[in-house]
């Protein structure tokens, strides 16, 4: 049991009693609802959070209005409620627990006026994450939420049916988000970070969207008379970028959600200097593991290069070398190549053909029955800078690429072609008449 005795914590604990009774207390920073609040919501989009006490229950938005029944009647006060992950499961998990033990076996008790007379003591209860149990709670409820944002993020990711207009120069873009993110940060020098680190996308585009349609830069969100002055503002003092201290946005940022009260600029500022003063340097014992390449066409693994393009070309008739000479083919076009058949391939899709098969067995069993394994597509089709990054992200057969043979051959020549120009030699008995000792010899000589 936790007893206060300081005058100056007892004197606010009155002033918050007395607050408390005059129902004025705020225990949550207030918002505005992010819709009308006759709007219906969507079904199972609000779950109810409900009272571990009694049956008394509001919906999450409204959870200010659950903290402070909490306070008020049951004399109970969450830490950090910001923190947990997923309130409605934590405060179920609480009201079961409650049911099976006495509150005082999980809560800190914090007593009021303890010097005061008994009357006029007051008896709260703390929850919070010094208890093991409720520490595990918080953090398995953290990771469960983390899960679901990565399974969000990759559906985004798979998610061909992506349509939307640009926000700076209305062009319609379809298939998946990362074509319009690239477009706006290509074209518009508006960079909101990588696809592959924003969940949520048509949720943050719709912020975005909301703020300019009400006039509202997006930077230093300023409100203006008029687009064109809007524009203006953005473009003359860059501010096509948003507030990196607006928390609207953290929700949109899948690393806002890897560690439980943590937020991105925490985790950016973490360094690793405690690695730097490991005193064990010593890597004598350390063994390299070969890396295996993988066969574009089926899972046959070799530890060489060699190995693997033998392979490639004796059982699937596949010569990369072969195409890399024929079509000139430089090193980062090898590059977008290798990911471009590995992509189609592991969606089923014939990349010489453009046919879509339902297994992978069976596109390479038509690719290899039509011919069309070394049948490239124009190379409009693959040369595209999204196949820079590669389709698996262990793919050794990417660093095994080189550049073609000419351009080895030519740099040869180039080598052998630089002519060496020899040192002038001058007459030997020039310089012993014209020697600055010679010179100096004689001077003092004659001084002496």
């Amino acid at each position: 049991m936790f007893t206060l005795t300081q005058t100056e914590l007892i004197f606010k604990l009155k002033k918050l009693n007395s607050e408390i009774n005059s129902h004025n207390i705020i225990l949550e920073p207030l918002c505005f609802p992010e819709q009308p609040a006759d709007a219906p919501s969507a079904p199972g989009t609000e779950p109810a959070l409900l009272c571990p006490f009694c049956p008394e229950s509001v919906p999450l938005q409204h959870k200010d209005v659950l903290l402070k029944h909490l306070l008020l009647e049951h004399k109970l006060v969450i830490a950090d409620v910001k923190l947990i992950a997923d309130l409605p499961k934590y405060m179920l998990y609480w009201k079961g627990r409650f049911l099976e033990l006495p509150l005082t076996d999980f809560c800190s008790v914090i007593k009021t006026n303890s010097t005061g007379p008994v009357e006029k003591q007051e008896v709260y209860f703390l929850l919070c994450d010094v208890l093991p149990e409720d520490r595990d709670l918080r953090e398995k409820l953290q990771q469960k939420r983390l899960e679901e944002v990565l399974e969000q993020q990759q559906q985004e990711r798979d998610d061909g049916s992506f349509h939307r207009l640009c926000m700076f120069c209305s062009e319609e873009f379809t298939g998946n988000r990362s074509s319009l993110l690239n477009h706006m940060a290509r074209e518009h020098s508006f960079g909101i970070g990588l696809p592959d680190n924003i969940v949520y996308c048509d949720q943050f585009l719709d912020t975005l969207q909301s703020k300019l349609d009400n006039l509202q830069c997006l930077y230093c969100e300023k409100t203006f008379r008029d687009k064109t002055t809007l524009k203006d503002h953005m473009r003359k003092k860059a501010h096509r970028r948003i507030n990196a201290n607006n928390s609207t946005y953290d929700r949109f940022y899948v690393i806002n959600y890897l560690e439980l009260g943590k937020t991105w600029e925490e985790v950016q500022s973490e360094d690793d200097r405690e690695l730097l003063d490991d005193e064990d340097d010593d890597w004598s014992d350390w063994q390299a593991h070969p890396v295996s390449a993988v066969c574009l066409f089926c899972d046959h693994q070799s530890e060489t290069m060699d190995q693997i393009y033998t392979h490639m070309k004796g059982a699937h008739s596949f010569d990369l070398h072969h195409l890399r000479t024929e079509l000139n083919l430089r090193f980062y076009q090898q590059v977008k190549l290798v990911n471009f058949i590995r992509r189609q391939i592991h969606q089923s899709r014939c990349y010489g053909c453009q046919q879509t098969f339902p297994s992978r067995d069976e596109v390479i069993r038509h690719i290899v029955s039509e011919g069309h394994v070394m049948k490239l597509p124009d190379a409009s089709t693959w040369n595209q800078p999204q196949y820079y990054f590669p389709t698996y992200e262990n793919d050794a057969l990417l660093c095994t690429l080189s550049d073609s043979d000419d351009d080895e051959s030519g740099e040869r020549h180039r080598g052998e072609d630089v002519p060496v120009i020899a040192e002038d030699i001058s007459d030997l008995r020039a310089l012993k008449q014209s020697s600055v000792l010679k010179q100096l010899l004689k001077n003092r000589g004659s001084s002496s």
